[in-house]
């Protein structure tokens, strides 16, 4: 046994939704530092390639821009990505949306964003590459990982009510696809982030010094700490962890 490879991601594609920013781009470059090639998606085209291009200098980065919202964007990122590479090592389901309203004022439109991406799209996105998943599955396992948040484990104190309840789907969807990938050497996994500075976390991002008082590590998540959660993941090291999620929050759901 070669230990000294357990974490490398060497000659092994990633496709990361969602890329461009926050916890999809701390991901990228992880997974850049430890040789693999990355594609990067997000629905603003301007800024997946700004942030591909600046992440060039880690190693291979390339933006492809699609709305994963819907399936036509969804199977539109499938072709594109086939049109650079023939297989696929590593799916990482980041895109996501938040919407927070008073109860007796939250609207359908902030239930249907949001599930529909936070839920839907990693099922039909992970559906239609799993050709490719499968075709890289050879000598090592090919893998999925969902990015789920804390707030479908514990429940937070803003009123986000589909947010909650698409993360809450998404880990036991995790733990569903696991059983049935499992036979095509695909593994699922999920990550639940706590507080890490981002645009969709912006308490994290504007507040620090607030939020760190909730958490028992004392400060925000760091690029680095998300990174190695998934690297760990998507790496040798992550092959016998399936349908889990692996809680990344300094603490905060014990806490809570």
């Amino acid at each position: 046994m070669d230990t000294t490879q357990l974490f490398s991601l060497k000659g092994r594609t990633a496709l990361i939704t969602g890329g461009s920013r926050g916890i999809g781009r701390m991901i990228a470059e992880g997974f850049l530092a430890q040789g693999a090639r990355v594609y990067i998606s997000a629905r603003k085209a301007a800024a997946c390639d700004q942030t591909a291009k600046e992440l060039s200098v880690f190693g291979h980065c390339v933006s492809l821009p699609a709305d994963v919202s819907t399936l036509q964007g969804a199977q539109a990122l499938v072709d594109a990505y086939a049109k650079h590479e023939g297989s696929l090592d590593i799916l990482v389901n980041n895109a996501g949306a938040a919407w927070g309203a008073p109860y007796a004022e939250f609207p359908e439109s902030g239930w249907d964003k949001v599930v529909d991406l936070n839920l839907k799209t990693p099922f039909f996105l992970t559906q239609a590459l799993t050709p490719m998943l499968k075709k890289a599955a050879t000598d090592h396992l090919a893998k999925v990982i969902n990015i789920a948040s804390i707030d479908g484990i514990s429940v937070n104190p803003q009123e986000t009510y589909s947010y909650a309840a698409s993360k809450a789907g998404l880990i036991q969807l995790t733990r569903r696809m696991a059983l049935r990938l499992a036979q095509e050497r695909i593994v699922v996994s999920a990550i639940a982030p706590g507080a890490f500075a981002s645009d969709m976390n912006k308490d994290a991002r504007d507040h620090g010094e607030e939020v760190k008082a909730r958490i028992p590590a004392g400060r925000i998540g760091e690029p680095e700490d998300m990174a190695a959660a998934a690297i760990y993941l998507a790496s040798r090291a992550g092959d016998y962890v399936m349908g889990s999620t692996l809680v990344v929050d300094g603490g905060v759901t014990h806490a809570r």
